[in-house]
């Protein structure tokens, strides 16, 4: 019954957090949902402005379906999931476990722009490992081919993922966390949101390299060809950075041939996926997937 009481109260609180958030009530740059939207039509003004592929439409292909996973993956399925993470959280409380007990490196003493910076780089260190197990193992790549059936690339398909890749990815980012003791996240929506804005811009149809910080961060020309239907010989994917491509560059998994923009997208059996939502949301438990 403890365990049935912590599942609805974490539903109902992540619920009343989401529509708190939709309606104003939390404040504007802690605000996840408006600040999506605002992001997003930034990055969109500028696919518009100043189009990389030129003869490609701004209502895309599966430009709608894309939007919907914005919110379904960041909010919907975030109330749906909250229950079980909580009964976890509270599982390992009753057996000593705290945010503190894998720390690496006690951060308390530390100013918070320097603790930003570690989270910053040591969430998507763990995040570019978990890219590359999602393309690895079969299994998973079986989930994540959800985000490389898009045919067309635009802001919106940053978000277009099946939901098993929540399951995946929110432990091991729990885990950084963990890794990094006395970490106090007040300021964390700016590492968020600077996700969030490398992110849509890496799928945006527009053209930026940021000269030489592309040995840094990752930017639209490189992650068009981790989308990229023809990978080299040998390779299981290329550019698996998420907002940093340095990892790609020290592992030597970075590969940029040119930057036309005019590549096919996609994987060999990406006909095969389902077009609609609810399709997708089954493919990946079965082997034909």
């Amino acid at each position: 019954m403890e365990l049935l009481q912590v599942f609805f109260d974490s539903l109902k609180d992540t619920a009343s957090w989401v529509w708190a958030l939709i309606t104003g009530e939390v404040v504007w740059y802690e605000n996840y949902f408006w600040g999506l939207i605002l992001i997003s039509l930034a990055v969109y003004l500028l696919e518009i402005c100043l189009p990389w592929r030129k003869d490609q439409s701004i209502l895309r292909k599966d430009f709608f379906l894309d939007l919907w996973y914005m919110f379904f993956n960041f909010f919907v399925f975030s109330i749906a999931i909250s229950g079980l993470y909580a009964v976890a959280e509270h599982l390992a409380g009753q057996v000593g476990w705290s945010m503190n007990s894998l720390a690496i490196l006690n951060t308390s003493n530390l100013s918070p722009a320097v603790q930003l910076l570690l989270f910053f780089v040591v969430l998507d260190f763990v995040q570019w490992l978990t890219h590359m197990g999602l393309h690895k193992i079969p299994v998973l790549w079986r989930f994540h081919q959800v985000h490389h059936s898009v045919r067309e690339m635009g802001f919106a398909a940053h978000l277009r993922y099946h939901w098993m890749e929540n399951i995946l990815y929110k432990p091991l980012k729990t885990l950084a966390l963990m890794l990094l003791g006395g970490f106090e996240p007040e300021q964390a929506f700016i590492v968020h949101f600077l996700a969030i804005t490398i992110g849509h811009l890496n799928h945006a149809n527009v053209k930026f390299t940021y000269g030489p910080l592309k040995y840094v961060f990752n930017n639209p020309v490189m992650h068009l060809y981790h989308h990229a239907r023809e990978l080299p010989p040998g390779r299981f994917g290329v550019n698996f950075g998420i907002s940093l491509s340095v990892w790609d560059y020290l592992a030597g998994h970075a590969y940029i041939p040119e930057d036309s923009g005019t590549i096919p997208i996609g994987y060999d059996e990406d006909r095969d996926m389902p077009t609609s939502f609810l399709g997708q949301l089954k493919h990946g438990f079965s082997k034909k997937g």
